[in-house]
């Protein structure tokens, strides 16, 4: 008990974020958070970013997330503060980002009275977060917290909102602040793998198919599985296309892929995709931007779909072979598989596939063209 340290509800939630790692926080300052802000002054492992619009602050912690796999954070305050990041927060949501949002919020004794700058963060936010929180008690801010990075950095990434009312920071009362090492939730368990039987199921399917095409979305870059793919593409000699969200998750450069799919997409990959027998879909959502209306798309194609969010899969098209857990794992078991049956696919078939999307290339793509000498930039390159 010597060791236990005393802090207001400002300075755990500093602490906490310190603790967690957190190294930089998106916001802008109001009257319901001076007290974080204060505590945060005093801090110098969490640099604070100061931004002059709160959506600026959700849309700097989106592009900190992308470019770093962990969540960003952004401190908000009440009323037109919380409500200006509402935009932010939907785009994460849409594009599967981890992003925890700390909202500020009237005093708990005036929540529900319409006090000066009340807003209900709680029922704006819950159609686009996978969780709100509301601190009812200083001394539940660590494992509030705690719940709020894990559910937005685990599963299906996405943004946490947890709003806070002013009195719950007040420096004049301390409590007890333990940094929790895991978080507590019974209702909510992730997948940490795919079922084998599908994975295998889906194996075999993917060495029968003639004409097979891989579709990658963002799952594949937010789940770190871009090494797993490529391997995998190259064992199987199928084509790859991807989506907006899943540029960069495999090789623009390499002769297997085909460009992005979709209605802004390349010639080659929406003809090799409609022709397709089997579809790998790895951590994408076959969104009306890629499939034009479900009752034309891939007519004779038989689905695989990989996703860590089960409400994903065969939400727009009906999938074949579903397969729920982390596309790390699940494309790291399907590539040893693999290579345990000990198969390829048959290679007639490969190359009567690949000389028809060569044919594809050649006339209505970007491909081949001139690079030149390297000293001009190409739009086609880029």
């Amino acid at each position: 008990m010597n060791n236990v340290e005393l802090l207001s509800g400002a300075e755990m939630i500093v602490r906490f974020l310190r603790d967690e790692g957190v190294e930089h926080i998106y916001g802008y300052p109001g009257g319901a958070l001076l007290h974080v802000y204060d505590a945060l002054f005093k801090e110098p492992a969490v640099s604070h970013i100061l931004v002059r619009h709160e959506q600026a602050a959700t849309h700097m912690a989106d592009g900190y997330a992308r470019a770093t796999g962990k969540a960003g954070v952004v401190l908000v305050t009440s009323g037109p503060g919380a409500t200006n990041a509402i935009t932010g927060i939907a785009t994460a949501y849409m594009d599967s980002i981890p992003m925890v949002v700390l909202s500020g919020q009237v005093a708990s004794t005036l929540v529900g009275t319409d006090a000066f700058q009340e807003t209900d963060m709680i029922g704006i936010s819950r159609p686009i977060v996978k969780h709100s929180f509301m601190i009812k008690h200083p001394s539940e801010i660590p494992e509030i917290l705690k719940k709020a990075f894990y559910l937005a950095q685990s599963g299906r990434p996405g943004p946490v909102v947890v709003d806070i009312p002013k009195d719950m920071t007040n420096p004049a009362e301390k409590f007890e602040y333990v940094f929790p090492k895991k978080a507590k939730l019974r209702s909510y368990s992730p997948a940490v793998r795919g079922h084998s039987g599908q994975i295998r199921k889906a194996v075999e399917m993917l060495l029968a198919a003639k004409r097979p095409i891989i579709y990658a979305g963002g799952g594949v870059i937010m789940g770190n599985a871009s090494a797993q793919l490529t391997e995998l593409a190259q064992l199987l000699n199928a084509p790859v296309t991807n989506t907006l969200m899943g540029l960069g998750c495999y090789p623009g450069t390499d002769r297997q892929f085909v460009g992005m799919l979709g209605m802004h997409g390349s010639y080659t990959a929406n003809l090799a995709m409609h022709h397709t027998d089997v579809i790998l879909a790895v951590g994408a959502r076959f969104d009306d931007r890629v499939i034009n209306g479900a009752s034309k798309f891939c007519p004779n194609a038989k689905i695989i779909h990989i996703d860590i969010d089960p409400a994903s899969i065969s939400k727009t098209i009906k999938a074949d072979v579903p397969i729920v857990g982390p596309v790390e794992s699940v494309l790291t078991e399907m590539v040893a598989t693999l290579k345990e049956i000990g198969e390829t696919p048959d290679k007639a078939s490969v190359a009567a596939w690949w000389k028809q999307i060569d044919e594809w290339r050649g006339t209505g793509d970007l491909f081949p063209y001139n690079r030149g000498d390297g000293t001009v930039i190409k739009p086609q390159a880029v």
